[in-house]
């Protein structure tokens, strides 16, 4: 149902270089800059940053990435790690939501809550 998500950030170059770096992993790669806004996917176009107009401070977005197996989810949380996110949940299982769901969660330049998951045992 989902076709894409454009979410705003302060700082363009930083919040790209995040990107870059933690959805390598996932497959994920830049796939087009459109003037100031930068997308991101597998195929298609599926994130968009773009820079924020408005100087007020928005709310948190979570994002949640699919990750092929937990091998993923943990090159994720290391790609997090090494370009200084805040972990807010290292990876391991979530039996609150299913017993397969296995996720690790961090926060990008902007706050927004980046998680990636994968959903097989």
């Amino acid at each position: 149902m989902l076709d894409h998500i454009a979410i705003q950030v302060n700082d363009i170059a930083a919040s790209a270089a995040f990107y870059d770096a933690v959805l390598a992993p996932l497959g994920g790669e830049r796939k087009k800059q459109f003037g100031a806004n930068i997308s991101f996917g597998v195929t298609g176009h599926p994130l968009w940053l773009v820079p924020a107009e408005d100087p007020v401070p928005s709310r948190e977005v979570h994002i949640a990435f699919t990750a092929a197996d937990r091998a993923t989810v943990d090159a994720f949380h290391v790609a997090a790690e090494a370009v200084g996110a805040k972990v807010l949940h290292a990876p391991r299982l979530w039996p609150d939501y299913h017993d397969s769901y296995y996720g690790a969660f961090v926060r990008d330049p902007d706050g927004n809550n980046v998680e990636a998951v994968c959903h097989r045992p």
